[in-house]
């Protein structure tokens, strides 16, 4: 009788051990849903647990351009009541309905995914895949963005400023906004913009701190340069222009026929060097 119910005590009291323990095997709930963690890339956004989240270059209208089995591999991040860590803007944050009825997540008007092959916090190995997937940053001064590129004139145009039909990789604002050149100015010479900036309303200089690009792009080849006093982004020496009738519509490129196709080119990774 003993044996027994001594048998009995030790049941009853490691069944409550059990839970416990396993209790401490699950990982607690986060604080918070979306925070900036460190990163092998720098400061990156994660999701509350240090998972990473990324951009897509294709959505930069602001609308999910992945679905199906796309999203197999790049899961949408989807919260409801979204909690933001201190030093987070919840201005910068909304949430999109996804042609699959679906809700995602957005930050600057950019959808945020997950990669599914990262297993840990802190991966990153998402960046760059098939140059068209982004680690998401609050600090970008330049972002690409992959459309067809359609003018003014309401033609579309390739890369090349001809007219066809074709997905263009080029740099926009963090904003999603078309960033173009300007083929009379001279390296690191911005030949437009009068000193009364009387025509700045047509095409705005692109005025910013210079701070994160993405990896796939040297940062060494931006730079600033002065225009009567206003600080002008530059690549490869060409001076970064906005055009004002693209309303700063994401993804908007009706400056590339203005006044005729290569005048106002858009900036592409690979272009020559602004002449000197």
């Amino acid at each position: 009788m003993k044996i027994k119910s001594l048998f009995k005590l030790l049941i009853l009291f490691s069944i409550p051990m059990l839970a416990i323990v396993a209790c401490k095997k699950e990982d607690p709930l986060p604080s918070v849903d979306v925070t900036i963690k460190d990163s092998s890339l720098g400061k990156i956004l994660t999701d509350g647990y240090g998972k990473t989240l990324y951009f897509f270059t294709k959505d930069v209208i602001g609308t999910s351009a992945c679905s199906g089995g796309c999203t197999d591999a790049w899961p949408i991040f989807s919260v409801e009541n979204l909690r933001l860590d201190v030093g987070l803007t919840a201005t910068d944050f909304a949430t999109i309905t996804r042609a699959d009825g679906k809700k995602q997540v957005t930050y600057k008007g950019w959808p945020l995914y997950y990669y599914a092959t990262d297993v840990n916090a802190g991966d990153v190995k998402g960046e760059n895949v098939n140059n068209v997937w982004i680690v998401a940053k609050t600090s970008y001064t330049i972002m690409l963005a992959n459309t067809q590129l359609v003018g003014n004139d309401g033609k579309s145009y390739d890369s090349n400023y001809k007219e066809g039909t074709a997905d263009t990789q080029y740099f926009v604002d963090d904003m999603g906004r078309t960033l173009y050149g300007f083929a009379n100015d001279k390296k690191n010479k911005n030949n437009y913009t009068k000193s009364d900036f009387s025509n700045d309303a047509t095409w705005p200089i692109y005025t910013t701190d210079l701070k994160d690009v993405p990896s796939a792009l040297d940062k060494t080849l931006f730079g600033t340069i002065d225009v009567f006093g206003k600080k002008q982004i530059t690549y490869r020496g060409w001076p970064l222009y906005y055009f004002g009738p693209d309303n700063k519509g994401r993804g908007v490129t009706k400056g590339v026929s203005v006044p005729k196709p290569g005048i106002w080119p858009i900036l592409q990774k690979v272009m020559t060097n602004a002449p000197e």
